[in-house]
């Protein structure tokens, strides 16, 4: 009977320990993998967001060139025609500057909105999985137990 006790004591502080390693393992490997998602995406955005600032960088040097040489032509051409022109260029640059700033918030709004969800589905999943595996690990744990404990009293009372 001693012996049989003694068994099951270092059974039972075994599987502790062995379920206390594999949670601890779980969610050490389910971290990493968190933060290197999130690192990656954190990437994505900035990548996406320079090559952004770079487009609208040289399409406006391009429409400043353009209004430069069109405003030089006009006003050695005719004082007229130079008005005229002026107002259209005019125009054309507000129209151009106002579609190009919301094209560029309507893509960066989006990107945030984009790593934002991204962010929130990978935590969602992250804390599901370790609950769902912590709680399976209790479960089996409990079983085990139970099932050594009921094999125990039927060893003791033989």
């Amino acid at each position: 009977v001693v012996d049989v006790v003694v068994v099951e004591v270092v059974v039972v502080v075994v599987f502790e320990v062995v379920v206390v390693v594999v949670e601890v393992v779980v969610v050490v490997v389910v971290f990493v993998v968190v933060v290197v998602v999130v690192v990656v995406v954190l990437v994505v955005v900035v990548v996406v967001f320079v090559v952004v600032v770079v487009v609208v960088v040289v399409f406006v040097a391009v429409v400043v060139v353009f209004v430069v040489v069109v405003v030089v032509v006009v006003v050695v051409v005719v004082v007229v025609v130079v008005v005229v022109v002026v107002v259209v260029v005019v125009v054309l640059v507000v129209v151009v500057v106002v579609v190009v700033v919301v094209v560029f918030v309507v893509v960066v709004v989006d990107v945030v909105v984009v790593v934002a969800v991204v962010d929130v589905v990978v935590v969602v999943v992250v804390v599901v999985v370790v609950f769902v595996v912590v709680v399976d690990v209790v479960v089996v744990e409990v079983v085990v137990v139970v099932v050594f404990e009921v094999v125990v009293v039927v060893v003791e009372v033989v």
